[in-house]
């Protein structure tokens, strides 16, 4: 991949000298799903699919821009001095945000520069395209400038670039998981304070299998905010009767115990899920560890239960791809992945069922929903890099 980003760095911009390459990942989250902006857990990791980049210096304060994905678009051209959100900006208001971010927090950027970037994240997939962006042109301005930030630093940078740039109401779970990203393992995360473990991912005989429903939807113009305002309102109503930070602090007892100071049914469900799918995570990374893939792949049909039902964000795609999977002999879990309303499905599938079930939950869902869904046998692998 670093000779063909290379070389079409140069096709774009002239010439490649100075030009370095890179890569940060996508993610996927495993279980716990809309639990990270509700201070709960989560469990995600890195993947070897995500962004490639080719960058270089510039001499004055010029940033030009080029996907490979939107090749159809050319060169985007912009500036230090023009770091604000626009709809004509596309995609480089990602990149765009990262460096608002970083003078945000007094790290002057002292030039521009040209950005090539190369994603086999499919576009839309919920696999985390947008924060593997924001942590990949974080990465590189660090690596260019010298600024004193860490990893974890960058997943922040990311995270408050997409909220406060990009508009996007989004918590911290997908920066950290690409920031963080250690290969074969996964980040046991407790987004109330960061606090976090690496557990081996060890699926003897088995495989994460992602399936992409090929359904588009934006973020920040789906559901993803309702929700997170209706969470919001069900703590604080919760927070009249009992002394707690965010949902996350709740064990099932509990809520079921002071649930009804909530004020609308509809918002008791979506704290239910909250609370609920926060106690399946811990429950899922103890069974990991104790070898209990069973256990691990029960607990991951529950939670895309509770998203169906509770917090309401799989839609029709994202059911039956789930539904048909658990059809098929050798699927231990599966469950949609990501913010929901389209997107992907993650499964954990032995390996000799791996070819039938692609094949039939691939032919079932295109005779049902009219067009086909893609499949990824996926590796879980290592945070950013400098690519050799």
């Amino acid at each position: 991949m670093k000779d063909t980003i290379l070389k079409k760095f140069e096709e774009v911009f002239g010439d490649a000298q100075g030009a370095k390459a890179y890569f940060a990942p996508g993610r996927v989250n495993l279980i716990g799903e809309h639990t990270d902006y509700n201070g709960g857990h989560v469990f995600p990791c890195a993947l070897t699919i995500g962004t490639y980049g080719v960058a270089r210096k510039r001499e004055d304060n010029r940033l030009r821009f080029y996907s490979m994905n939107f090749e159809g678009l050319g060169v985007l051209e912009s500036s230090l001095e023009d770091l604000v959100p626009s709809e004509a900006a596309r995609w480089t208001n990602y990149p765009k945000g990262v460096m608002w971010a970083f003078e945000q927090r007094g790290m002057k950027i002292p030039c521009g520069m040209d950005l090539l970037l190369n994603g086999n994240i499919p576009n839309g997939s919920g696999l985390s395209s947008s924060a593997s962006v924001e942590v990949l042109t974080g990465f590189i301005l660090r690596d260019f400038f010298g600024f004193d930030v860490t990893n974890q630093d960058l997943a922040l940078i990311g995270q408050f670039s997409e909220n406060q740039f990009n508009k996007v109401n989004c918590g911290i779970m997908d920066q950290f998981a690409i920031a963080m990203g250690k290969k074969d393992h996964a980040i046991f995360l407790d987004t109330a304070d960061l606090s976090y473990e690496y557990a081996p991912i060890t699926l003897e005989g088995a495989k994460i299998v992602i399936a992409c429903s090929n359904k588009k939807r934006g973020l920040g113009d789906s559901k993803y905010n309702e929700r997170r305002s209706e969470c919001e309102t069900a703590l604080a109503e919760l927070q009249q009767v009992v002394q707690i930070k965010g949902l996350g602090d709740l064990d099932e007892e509990t809520f079921e115990k002071y649930s009804a100071h909530i004020g609308s049914e509809v918002r008791r469900r979506r704290a239910k899920h909250a609370v609920y799918e926060n106690q399946r995570t811990v429950k899922a990374v103890d069974a990991l560890k104790k070898g209990d893939i069973t256990l691990f792949g029960q607990l991951m049909n529950a939670s895309h239960v509770s998203l169906r039902d509770d917090y309401e964000v799989t839609g029709v795609e994202l059911d039956t791809l789930v539904e048909e999977a658990w059809k098929v002999e050798g699927v231990i879990g599966s469950r949609m992945t990501g913010a929901g309303f389209g997107g992907c499905t993650v499964s954990i599938v032995k390996d000799e069922a791996i070819d039938t079930f692609i094949e039939q939950v691939g032919e079932a869902y295109e005779g049902k929903i009219g067009y086909a869904a893609d499949f990824y046998v996926v590796e879980v692998g290592d945070g950013p890099s400098v690519l050799a």
